[in-house]
């Protein structure tokens, strides 16, 4: 393929790239009083980017004409599904920071520039097709991210948050390598399509370890059990629009990546990685509910929450068939708008000094003071416990169904049983902001975007939602053909 067509698919990578470049000489030579214009336009370029891959998707693009640089990169319908939901999370993201880092004299124009750049990064791991397209794609958002979650210089919570997520990720990372090199040491490519052609015949041992350890280092990105260790202390001691991007814009892309790698590089060894995807899944979804139980921090809490769900995707892609990815991008879709609103929510809890509310003493009795805030909350736990008609237990219905189709009933089966203790915790939300004795600490001094994205997230989990749904199902469905199109 020449450099012209290949040039041609990477125009929303390009357009971030560009105006992430631009972006930081005007935060270079403006200083901090360019923070508002750099977050607009910052805004501005990821929609852009947005509209540019919504054609991928709609046409169902891929195969052999997706592909760039020689097969390193692939602008497909998969891909253009996932960077669509990151970019719309990156926006929300950007959208939330001024009310918050404003208030602490902390708005600089670095954030919005570390989001497009971490964007970019994620753009590309969700294109990746080759190993070394991979690596270069999860490292960018990687050093982006670190520096993110220790954005306030001057809060040690946020210094810690920024220092374990480093070391711990540079961990993974070598973790990673590690399994990349035995891969390629074992196939002799790195390029996904090749190492599926030299494991047709069978997977040797050291293939399989190679494979382990590639899991390995992705399930750190997604925060899947045994990896999730850090994911409670980044979530709580980094800034809450900064915990609130971990929890969608990379969680996305991390699934994204883990999917195609999964499906695409080891697609013909489905059997192989397959026990080790439902271990994960059944070991985040028991990990993650039984550790929020006893939390009473609330983005604690969530951190648990985002465990838990990222179980209930992985059994979506334990299937393994073109149903199971068209579900755990459904679920992918629809967790983004239940955590994005769920961290605004706790992001608008302020008391009358301006400091942050994150426990559940609280939010005691919210429902009497905050009414509008409680009711939002309610129907988001709701939604996140999985309770009908709100769009949290279609997620749920369409990763169990999938696995039914896929011959899977006993995972379906586990995975049903183990959501119920999830509903534990998330009552308690209710039950603490509705049944409690009113303790009057929050304020109202939340911007209006901070509303505008809690009230868009309630109503589109809400069954009006559901009329969205089938707009939605076709886009994933059109996702996973594109993916298994190459396959």
């Amino acid at each position: 393929m020449d450099y012209a067509t290949s040039f041609a698919l990477v125009i929303p990578e390009l357009v971030l790239t560009g105006s992430g470049l631009i972006l930081l000489l005007i935060a270079a030579f403006g200083g901090e009083k360019t923070s508002g214009l750099v977050s607009i336009l910052a805004a501005v370029a990821l929609g852009a980017a947005g509209c540019l891959v919504l054609p991928s998707l709609v046409e169902g693009a891929g195969g052999a004409t997706a592909m760039a640089f020689n097969g390193q990169f692939s602008a497909d319908a998969f891909a253009a599904f996932a960077k669509l939901l990151t970019y719309l999370a990156a926006i929300g993201c950007l959208m939330i920071a001024p009310g918050f880092f404003g208030r602490l004299r902390a708005m600089r124009p670095e954030y919005p520039v570390l989001i497009l750049f971490a964007t970019l990064g994620m753009s590309i791991m969700v294109s990746a097709t080759d190993l070394m397209t991979l690596y270069v794609g999860l490292e960018l958002n990687s050093l982006a991210a670190y520096v993110l979650a220790s954005f306030l210089r001057n809060d040690s919570r946020s210094a810690e948050a920024g220092l374990k997520y480093f070391v711990l990720g540079a961990l993974a990372s070598g973790i990673l390598l590690y399994g990349m090199s035995l891969t390629y040491g074992f196939t002799g490519t790195t390029s996904f399509a090749g190492i599926r052609m030299a494991q047709e015949a069978g997977l040797s041992t050291g293939a399989l370890f190679g494979l382990i350890f590639v899991l390995a280092g992705l399930a750190f990105k997604i925060s899947a059990v045994p990896f999730h260790m850090w994911t409670p202390d980044v979530y709580e001691g980094a800034p809450t629009p900064v915990t609130t991007f971990f929890a969608t814009a990379p969680k996305v892309a991390a699934i994204a990546l883990t999917a195609r790698v999964a499906l695409d590089a080891f697609g013909s060894q489905h059997d192989a990685w397959r026990q080790i995807v439902i271990f994960a899944a059944l070991a985040s979804i028991v990990v993650g509910a039984l550790g929020a139980i006893g939390q009473n921090n609330l983005k604690r809490l969530l951190a648990y929450s985002s465990i838990n769900n990222v179980g209930f995707i992985l059994i979506g892609l334990a299937a393994a068939t073109a149903g199971g990815a068209s579900a755990m991008l459904f679920y992918l879709a629809i967790y983004v708008v239940m955590s994005l609103g769920s961290f605004v929510a706790i992001l608008m809890l302020r008391n009358g000094d301006g400091e942050n509310l994150e426990t559940f003493d609280d939010i005691a009795g919210l429902s009497s003071t905050r009414p509008a805030i409680a009711w939002c909350l309610l129907i988001l736990m709701f939604s996140l416990a999985g309770i009908p008609p709100l769009m949290g237990f279609f997620a749920k219905l369409e990763v169990f169904r999938a696995v039914v189709e896929a011959g899977l009933i006993p995972l379906a089966v586990i995975g049903i049983a183990a959501s119920v203790i999830g509903a534990f915790y998330y009552i308690k939300f209710v039950k603490v902001m509705f049944f409690d004795e009113p303790v009057d600490r929050a304020t109202t001094g939340a911007s209006t975007a901070q509303w505008a994205i809690l009230a868009i997230c309630t109503i589109l989990i809400s069954p009006i939602g559901w009329f969205l749904s089938q707009g939605l199902e076709t886009m994933t469905q059109a996702a996973a053909a594109g993916l298994f199109a190459g396959v």
